[in-house]
């Protein structure tokens, strides 16, 4: 789906300003609210727009040790691992891969020991054939769209308009 340069506009301040409210958002953008809405709704309904909730810092919360961890699946198995790994509270994140393993996953855990609980948990999961650790260190690049966002916005703006 394209962005157009005001859907990138609503989008930054959509991310830059969470709490504000759509009229605000109007005002500051120069459009009726009823645009705005609607381009809100659009987005929403495309999938551009996933949530609308907090972002909360596991560090904050207490588990400020994050790793990736990297599992192995006894073939026939990921479906049954998946639903198991929904399960675990450490782990805030899965995904199915391709290289090597099948599913990667991103854990929290309170220090080093709970992280190796949380670890040894997974190996005796039924269907965990192995795992590989990897501890971040500090985080480089903070989870963000923004950039890719804008990126998109200039595309189309740069894209030459059909005339017909």
């Amino acid at each position: 789906m394209a962005v157009d340069e005001l859907d990138t506009r609503i989008l930054r301040l959509l991310l830059e300003q969470p709490r504000t409210s759509v009229r605000e958002y109007a005002r500051m953008l120069g459009v009726a609210r009823g645009t705005l809405q609607a381009r809100l709704d659009r987005l929403e309904r495309d999938g551009v727009i996933t949530g609308t909730g907090p972002s909360l810092s596991p560090a904050a919360l207490g588990h400020p040790v994050l790793a990736f961890v990297h599992i192995e699946v006894t073939q026939g198995h990921l479906d049954e691992v998946g639903d198991a790994l929904a399960a675990v509270p450490e782990i805030i994140e899965a995904f199915s891969i391709t290289g090597g393993g099948d599913l990667l996953t991103r854990v929290v855990a309170r220090d080093n020991a709970h992280l190796e609980d949380v670890i040894q948990a997974l190996i005796s999961m039924p269907g965990v054939v192995r795992t590989r650790t990897e501890v971040a260190l500090r985080e480089r690049v903070p989870h963000r769209v923004l950039p890719l966002v804008e990126s998109i916005g200039r595309a189309t703006r740069n894209r030459p308009v059909a005339q017909g």
